[in-house]
C-alpha cells in the first residue's frame, strides 16, 4: 500500500465494492483493476478482502427482519424454513470447498494477471446479455420454494465466480434463470447465499492474511469498510425493484465497457 495516497483511494475501492458487490458485474474485478490503475496494492490482498465485510453487514442489516422470521420458523421446524436453509447450504458448499482448495493459486496468480478480468467481463457480459434476452418460462418465483436440487446446481454455477471477472451474483443468476427461476428470485437469491460464502471467505482470508495486518492498513480499512457498507445497503435495498422492471441488460453492457477500457488500458500503460 502506498502510504502518500491517504485515505482517497481506500474511500473510492470502499465505494467501488459496495457499489458492485451485489451486481452482476464482478466487485473483485473492479477492485482490483481500480487498484492496479491507481497504484493501490495492499500486502496479501488483505485490504480488498477485509473491506467486504462491509457488505456482508448491509445485507445483514437489509435481510434482518427476514432472516429472524426464519430462523424462527426453523426452531418451530417448519417444513419451508427448513428446506429453504438446506437450499442455502447446498448452494455455498460447492463454491466454499474449491475456493478452500485453489485459494492460494487464485490470490498469487489469477490476482496478479489483470487481462483474465478483463476478458472475463467481456465474455461473461455477452453471455449474460445473451441470457436476458431469452424468452424463458420460469417454473420457480419464489426463493423459498426452491428445490434442494436446483439450489445445489445454482452453487455449482457460483463456482465459476472464484475467476475475478465472471461476478458471484453474475454467475448464480444465469444459471438460476437457465434452471427455471424467475429474474427476481434469481437475484435475490444471490443475496442470501451470498451471506454465508462471503462470511466464510472473509473469516477464512482474515486467517490466511492475518500477519498482513498493521495499523496503517488498519485505517485504511476502516474508511473502505465505512464506504462499501453505506453504497451496498442502498444497492440491496433498490437492486430487486430495479432487476424485475429492467432486467439486467444495463449490467451487461457495464461489463463489456469495463471489460473494454480495461483491456485498452493495460496494453496502452502496463
Amino acid at each position: 500500500m502506498n502510504a502518500d495516497q491517504g485515505l482517497f483511494v481506500p474511500l473510492i475501492l470502499g465505494i467501488i465494492e459496495g457499489l458492485t458487490e451485489f451486481l452482476p458485474v464482478s466487485s473483485t474485478a473492479h477492485i482490483l483493476l481500480a487498484g492496479h490503475f491507481l497504484g493501490f496494492n495492499s500486502p496479501g490482498r488483505v485490504f480488498e478482502v477485509l473491506i467486504q465485510f462491509g457488505a456482508i453487514l448491509a445485507i445483514l442489516v437489509v435481510y434482518f427482519q427476514r432472516l429472524l422470521g426464519i430462523a424462527k420458523d426453523a426452531i418451530a421446524r417448519k417444513p419451508g424454513a427448513l428446506r429453504f436453509i438446506l437450499g442455502v447450504i447446498l448452494a455455498s458448499f460447492p463454491a466454499a470447498i474449491a475456493g478452500v482448495l485453489l485459494h492460494d493459486f487464485i490470490k498469487t496468480v489469477i490476482y496478479e494477471t489483470p487481462v483474465v478480468f478483463c476478458v472475463s467481463l467481456i465474455v461473461g457480459g455477452i453471455i449474460l446479455l445473451y441470457v436476458d434476452q431469452l424468452k424463458l418460462t420460469p417454473k420457480y418465483t419464489d426463493i423459498y420454494n426452491y428445490p434442494p436440487l436446483l439450489c445445489l446446481y445454482i452453487g455449482l454455477f457460483q463456482m465459476l465466480a472464484l475467476i475475478p471477472g465472471v461476478s458471484r451474483s453474475g454467475s448464480t443468476i444465469v444459471g438460476a434463470l437457465l434452471l427455471g427461476t424467475d429474474k427476481r428470485s434469481a437475484a435475490e437469491f444471490t443475496f442470501f447465499i451470498a451471506m454465508p460464502i462471503m462470511g466464510g471467505a472473509f473469516l477464512y482470508d482474515l486467517y490466511k492474511s492475518r500477519e498482513f495486518i498493521t495499523a496503517e492498513l488498519g485505517a485504511a480499512v476502516i474508511i473502505g469498510f465505512a464506504a462499501a457498507f453505506v453504497t451496498a445497503f442502498f444497492v440491496v435495498r433498490y437492486l430487486l425493484d430495479f432487476i424485475s422492471k429492467n432486467g439486467f441488460a444495463v449490467f451487461a453492457y457495464w461489463r463489456i465497457f469495463v471489460g473494454a477500457i480495461g483491456l485498452w488500458g493495460i496494453l496502452l500503460f502496463g
